[in-house]
């Protein structure tokens, strides 16, 4: 039995050093990466700078004001024309009342007829309604 633990014992040994060795694997390989996600930010922060000297605070802040200016002259342009011409207030119930008086034709009423004139004798088409004499 003693050389059973010996064998269990090294056996363990060697799991542990395996263990230890994925490890310092993995740390190293999270190393190299690290490195690269580095040296890319680098690149990155170097591309960035070199394009915002391209970029010039005050013109983007004219660019805007103008842009400010040009939208508030279309607003005023609206405005202008959307303006009335002194017509008066219309009162609604007034209006109603003035239509209501007003003699408007009558609406025909019945069923279309085949008959080619109406009480007046105008030429009336299926539904009543005057002709007009085509040209």
């Amino acid at each position: 039995m003693a050389c059973s633990r010996r064998y269990e014992s090294q056996r363990d040994q060697l799991a542990q050093q395996s263990f230890n060795m994925e490890q310092a694997n993995y740390t190293i390989q999270s190393l190299k990466d690290t490195k690269t996600t580095v040296e890319a930010m680098k690149i990155g922060a170097k591309e960035m700078k070199r394009s915002y000297k391209q970029v010039k605070m005050d013109q983007i802040e004219d660019l805007q004001d103008q842009l400010e200016d040009m939208m508030e002259e279309a607003s005023e342009v609206q405005e202008a024309l959307s303006r009335s011409y002194g017509t008066p207030d219309i009162d609604e119930d007034e209006l109603e009342a003035d239509m209501r008086a007003s003699s408007a034709p009558s609406i025909p009423e019945g069923v279309p007829s085949d008959s080619k004139t109406n009480k007046d004798g105008v030429l009336v088409d299926e539904f009543g309604l005057p002709q007009i004499p085509a040209t």
